[in-house]
């Protein structure tokens, strides 16, 4: 019955979030000299910790502020990071594979963006953090955990983001705990993509867990887009929700 009513009043969440009132604020932080614009979401009452979001391929949106409200509405400091810098967010397919094509060509600018954006969130909770993203964003959460230079980290939560390990990387032996939440219609990344990843995490003792939703293509967390799937997103928030109280909020 738990399950049910939390399903429901997730459900009930999503549908009515486009019209709710923003929690956060935006924030412009520096790294290396360049200007960024994140997305800060205070929790609402005592925090459970940090959360910090990274995007997709189109830049901070309204898509990651809403999720970082959402997840001040549960309690947790959000933070939405900046991979792109200041004004720049893609609106044509050509332009979002330039600018993703950037930081997967020069992966140690990609990793330095990413701490630099949790820097100035650690300034709105210097506790452990969970570091999530999704598409492009959950290829560089998998980056940053592989690299193993984020400090205090708690966990890492990746939406049909992409899973393959550049040739020469591997998760180091102390990694935090990785959850993997996947499209079983995935086209872009495939099932053969999650299961060389659990092989290669299996091998190297790595704690994760993938859940794998039926009948959801590429990118079924976003809402109003065609390939959004209702089903799919409430029951990976759901997993989501569980991941952060197991890792963070006992944390």
């Amino acid at each position: 019955m738990r399950q049910a009513v939390r399903l429901s009043v997730l459900a009930m969440a999503a549908t009515l979030l486009p019209f709710a009132a923003a929690a956060g604020e935006k924030v412009i932080y520096t790294v290396e000299g360049g200007n960024y614009e994140g997305y800060s979401a205070p929790a609402e009452g005592p925090s459970k910790g940090l959360v910090l979001v990274i995007h997709d391929w189109d830049g901070l949106t309204e898509y990651e502020e809403k999720r970082a409200d959402m997840l001040a509405a549960m309690g947790y400091d959000a933070f939405a990071v900046d991979l792109y810098g200041q004004g720049n967010r893609p609106v044509e397919t050509g332009a979002k594979k330039a600018e993703t094509g950037k930081l997967y060509n020069d992966r140690e600018t990609m990793r330095g963006l990413i701490l630099g954006g949790l820097a100035e969130a650690r300034k709105l909770n210097g506790g452990p953090a969970v570091v999530m993203g999704y598409c492009f964003g959950g290829a560089a959460v998998l980056e940053l955990a592989r690299s193993g230079k984020a400090k205090d980290i708690a966990g890492y939560a990746t939406f049909h983001g992409g899973l393959s390990t550049p040739e020469g990387q591997s998760y180091p032996a102390d990694t935090p705990p990785l959850l993997i939440a996947h499209g079983g219609a995935d086209s872009a990344i495939t099932m053969d993509d999650v299961a060389a990843l659990s092989k290669e995490l299996e091998a190297g003792g790595i704690p994760y867990e993938i859940q794998v939703y039926s009948g959801a293509p590429h990118a079924f967390t976003v809402f109003g887009a065609g390939s959004y799937r209702k089903v799919a997103d409430t029951q990976s928030w759901d997993a989501f929700q569980d991941f952060l109280a197991t890792n963070l909020a006992g944390s």
